[in-house]
């Protein structure tokens, strides 16, 4: 089984400050440390026969097919298009959520899982995707859920220098409108060239690397109080795999499960590498999905310790090396401290099955489903 996003559009009808706004404020200077081969002509829409893309499917029988953008709900005839006409059974989406009403429930409803994007309180997320977002998400949410959706709602954050990466897990995980039992974080780290404008270094040691400390004895203290294992996933994947000795490629699954349907039909291995041709495996017209290349980097990722936990954390960023080396250094930082604490924390959940409190079952999920997991 392979997992594949597919971008409809490079379009999106927010304007977040960790995105388009921030290209548009040039704070972005878009400096690599490797030349990434960017294909500027790739078509913004999704531009090839949809029949290659069914056929190319069909060769996969337990293929998972993620819509994807820009905001691919910008698309939704397309949406409803490719849903009625792939031979395909399980469906994904990430959204921004502000569209998600306008798919009508049956498709909702088809879909195993839906990642809205979400930063956490209401101030924090219209603070960076746009005064109102936050209620019109929610609101798109509760709809969705009284409309019979039954699959896995994950909200997915994206968290910075304002972020009380405790606060904001919390605001969700409990929030009197929607609780959210999934919940995935990523930091705004990624896309560099504005690293001489940001504290991110001090933020880390000070606020994020103490906030993960705290997160993850609350989420084993709900553990011991009989509420089950919270589906946090940068603690859910990595502590299944400490409780079976097992180390992880990269948990994303760029370039090994998970790839993405470039708009012109060409085949990449994670949805950020969006036009990064010297990275491309084939396409779609003449590919077969069940005998993709893998795709890895010779990188300093391979020579760490942390490696079999971690997986490498980023191909886009491996690829690209935008940090600057503090950056780095505070970015790995980050890794080690989630490592240990889980670590830290191992003992703890052990005695929780032990005591029959949860079972390691509860740990499973879908993996490759769109979570970065290492944030």
């Amino acid at each position: 089984m392979v997992f594949f996003h597919l971008i409809l559009t490079d379009d999106c009808n927010l304007c977040c400050s960790y995105c388009r706004g921030r290209v548009l404020a040039g704070e972005v200077a878009w400096t690599f440390g490797m030349d990434p081969g960017i294909d500027w002509d790739l078509p913004s829409d999704l531009s090839f026969d949809l029949q290659d893309l069914y056929s190319f499917l069909s060769k996969d029988p337990s293929a998972c097919l993620t819509f994807y953008g820009g905001e691919p709900l910008l698309r939704v005839p397309l949406i409803r298009e490719i849903m009625d006409g792939a031979p395909v059974e399980r469906f994904m989406i990430q959204t921004n959520g502000v569209l998600l009403s306008r798919l009508p429930a049956p498709y909702r409803n088809r879909f195993e899982t839906i990642l809205v994007s979400l930063d956490g309180t209401e101030d924090l997320t219209d603070r960076h995707r746009g005064q109102g977002t936050y209620r019109r998400v929610m609101e798109n949410v509760r709809q969705l859920v009284r409309g019979g959706f039954s699959g896995e709602l994950i909200a997915r954050m994206t968290v910075g220098e304002d972020t009380d990466i405790n606060e904001a897990v919390w605001a969700l995980a409990e929030n009197p409108c929607y609780s959210f039992r999934s919940i995935h974080w990523q930091l705004d780290a990624d896309f560099a060239g504005n690293a001489g404008m940001r504290t991110f270094s001090k933020w880390t040691r000070e606020s994020y690397n103490p906030g993960i400390r705290s997160l993850v004895r609350d989420w084993v203290a709900c553990m011991e109080s009989g509420e089950g294992v919270r589906r946090w996933y940068p603690f859910l994947q990595p502590m299944q795999d400490l409780l079976e000795g097992r180390s992880s490629p990269l948990r994303c699954g760029s370039g090994h499960a998970n790839y993405t349907v470039m708009t012109d039909g060409h085949i990449g291995p994670c949805p950020v590498m969006v036009g990064m041709r010297d990275y491309y495996v084939g396409h779609i017209a003449t590919a077969e999905p069940l005998g993709l290349p893998r795709v890895s980097v010779d990188s300093g990722c391979s020579k760490c310790s942390l490696l079999g936990f971690c997986g490498g954390r980023c191909l886009y960023a491996q690829v690209t090396r935008p940090w600057p080396g503090t950056m780095k250094k505070a970015i790995c930082q980050t890794v080690q401290n989630l490592h240990d604490c889980l670590v830290e924390a191992l003992p703890r959940v052990k005695e929780c099955i032990r005591k029959g409190l949860i079972e390691e079952g509860d740990f499973s999920h879908t993996r490759y489903n769109g979570c970065e997991i290492i944030p």
